[in-house]
């Protein structure tokens, strides 16, 4: 393997590493959820708040590494990107079981939030230094 290719993989590695654990979120959806101190709607109110940031984050990183890819690499990034959204959104739709009560729904807003808040800083990783 030349020196790029393994320059790229290790950035790949430590990509992965670097955003592995618990994804960051803003100081605005912590304040909502004090305020919202364990109400369902509250609590969904928040998330979807939170996802909005965190869609838009997700978005930056993607646009920047994509901007930094040949041809090829930018067309399977968008590939990649299109079928992960599809795997999200039926990952997260599972737990919405709709005999599962208001915590289904919970459930199911958390794990958009969180799958979106980790693919952000999995792309952020990823962007060129």
């Amino acid at each position: 393997m030349k020196t790029r290719q393994w320059a790229w993989l290790a950035g790949l590695l430590l990509a992965g590493a670097a955003h592995a654990g618990e994804p960051a979120y803003s100081k605005a959806y912590n304040a909502c959820m004090d305020r919202a101190d364990g109400v369902t709607q509250g609590m969904v109110e928040c998330m979807g708040g939170e996802i909005d940031r965190q869609d838009a984050r997700l978005n930056r990183a993607y646009r920047q590494v994509s901007a930094a890819l040949p041809a090829k690499r930018r067309t399977l990034l968008q590939t990649v990107q299109r079928q992960w959204m599809r795997y999200r959104d039926a990952n997260c739709g599972f737990y919405y079981d709709p005999d599962g009560g208001t915590m289904a729904r919970v459930q199911a807003v958390d794990c958009k939030l969180q799958m979106t808040a980790e693919r952000a800083g999995e792309l952020e990783a990823l962007r060129p230094r």
